[in-house]
C-alpha cells in the first residue's frame, strides 16, 4: 500500500513548516513563454524563503509544504486545453527539475501543488500534489479526486485505473520522515479521503490549500482538526499569503496555515501575509505510541468498515463523465461541471435523499 524510499536513517522527530507564501498568478501573462518565466521566478522566490526559514528555525527543518497552485494561481475562464498548454507542468518537465534542485540545495522534503498534464489524457489536466525528497527525487504524486471546476481521475475513472491502478489513486510514501500522503484544498472536508490514506498507513498529511481565512472557525479549519483527531495523524496545512495579479481582492485567501497534531491540537499557526510562523515538531515516536495504545481515543483501531460498505457501494456524483460510451476521451467546456452537478442534485432529489 505504500511506496518506500531506499533505506535511510529514520527520524523520531523533526520540524515541519507550512510555508505561507504569496501566489503570483500568471493568468494575465500574454503567452506561454511569459507564464513559464513567471513560474520559474516563483520557484526562485520560494527557495529563498525556505533558506531564510531554515536559518531561523534550525537545521532540523526537514519538511516544507507550499500552498495550492503556488506557481500559477487558478484558471479564470481559460478553456481546458488552453490552460493545459499555457501553465500545466509535464510530469518530467523543467519545473519539476528545478524544484528538485531546490530540494537538493536546501536539504528539505518539499510538498507542492500544481496543475499538470498527462500523456494518457491529452488536452486535459489534473491538479496534483507532489512530494520531492531531499535528493530532489519525486517520491509521490497525488491527483486531486474531488473538484467542482477541474478534471479529476474520477471523471475518466475506468481509463485512469487501466493506466495506473488503484494504488496510484491513494498513494502513501514511506520515508525517513514517516509515512507521508497528500490531500488537496477542499478535499480536507471529505472524511473518506483522509480515512482511506490513514488506512493505507499515512501518518502525516500534507495539505496544500488556498482558502478563505477568518477570525472565526471556517469549515476547512474545523475539518483539519477533525481529520487529524479521528485518524490519529499530523496535518501540515499551508494556505496562501494572498493572491496577486487577479481581480479578486488579494487578502481573500490569506492566513491560518497551521500544523495540527494527532489530538486535533493546533501546534503552530500563521497570521496574515507571508509567514514562516506555522512550524512545529513532528514527533513520530509519540504518534506511533498513541496509535498502539488501546483505549477509546484510538479511533483507527475502532473502525467497523463493514457497517458502511453497502452505503458506499452506490454512486452519487457519476464517474467517467469525460469518457464517451466507447471509452474515448471527451474534452468538455467549462459549463460541463455545473451541468453534471445539477444533474446529480436532481438525481438525489428523485431518490428522496434530499428534499425538493
Amino acid at each position: 500500500m505504500t511506496q518506500s524510499e531506499p533505506a535511510a536513517p529514520r527520524l523520531e522527530s523533526y520540524q515541519a513548516l507550512a510555508l505561507q507564501t504569496a501566489c503570483y498568478a500568471v493568468n494575465g501573462c500574454p503567452d506561454k513563454a511569459t507564464a513559464r518565466a513567471s513560474m520559474m521566478r516563483n520557484i526562485e522566490r520560494v527557495e529563498r524563503q525556505i533558506r531564510a526559514s531554515k536559518a531561523f528555525i534550525g537545521p532540523d527543518l526537514k519538511l516544507v509544504v507550499a500552498p495550492e497552485y503556488f506557481l500559477t494561481g487558478y484558471p479564470l475562464g481559460d478553456a481546458i486545453p488552453a490552460w493545459a498548454d499555457k501553465v500545466c507542468l509535464a510530469p518530467d518537465g523543467e519545473e519539476y527539475q528545478r524544484l528538485g534542485q531546490m530540494c537538493r540545495d536546501t536539504g528539505v522534503y518539499f510538498c507542492g501543488n500544481a496543475y499538470e498534464t498527462d500523456v494518457h489524457f491529452p488536452g486535459l489536466y489534473f491538479q496534483a500534489s507532489f512530494i520531492l525528497n531531499d535528493r530532489g527525487e519525486l517520491i509521490l504524486r497525488y491527483r486531486r479526486l474531488i473538484s467542482l471546476y477541474a478534471p479529476t481521475p474520477h471523471d475518466v475513472w475506468d481509463r485512469y485505473l487501466a493506466c495506473y491502478g488503484y494504488d496510484a489513486v491513494f498513494p502513501v510514501a514511506d520515508t525517513p520522515l514517516g509515512r507521508l500522503a497528500c490531500v488537496a484544498s477542499e478535499e480536507i472536508l471529505y472524511p473518506e479521503i483522509v480515512r482511506t490514506l490513514a488506512l493505507r498507513g499515512a501518518e502525516v498529511i500534507l495539505h496544500s490549500s488556498s482558502e478563505v481565512a477568518s477570525p472565526r472557525l471556517t469549515p476547512k479549519d474545523i475539518a483539519k482538526r477533525a481529520r487529524a483527531y479521528e485518524n490519529a495523524l499530523y496535518i501540515v496545512s499551508a494556505n496562501t499569503g494572498r493572491i496577486f495579479d487577479v481581480d479578486m481582492p488579494s487578502g481573500s485567501t490569506d492566513g491560518l496555515s497551521k500544523v495540527v497534531n494527532y489530538h486535533g491540537e493546533v501546534l503552530a499557526e500563521a497570521g496574515s501575509g507571508e509567514s514562516m510562523a506555522a512550524n512545529a515538531s513532528i514527533d513520530l515516536h509519540a504518534l506511533r505510541r498513541h496509535r498502539n495504545k488501546p483505549g477509546m481515543g484510538n479511533m483507527l483501531s475502532r473502525q467497523r468498515l463493514e457497517l458502511f460498505a453497502a452505503t458506499y457501494s452506490g454512486s452519487v456524483y457519476p464517474p467517467n463523465t469525460m469518457l464517451d460510451a466507447y471509452g474515448a476521451l471527451c474534452i468538455p467546456e467549462r459549463s460541463h461541471f455545473g451541468r453534471i452537478q445539477g444533474q446529480t442534485i436532481d438525481a438525489l432529489r428523485e431518490h428522496g435523499i434530499i428534499g425538493g
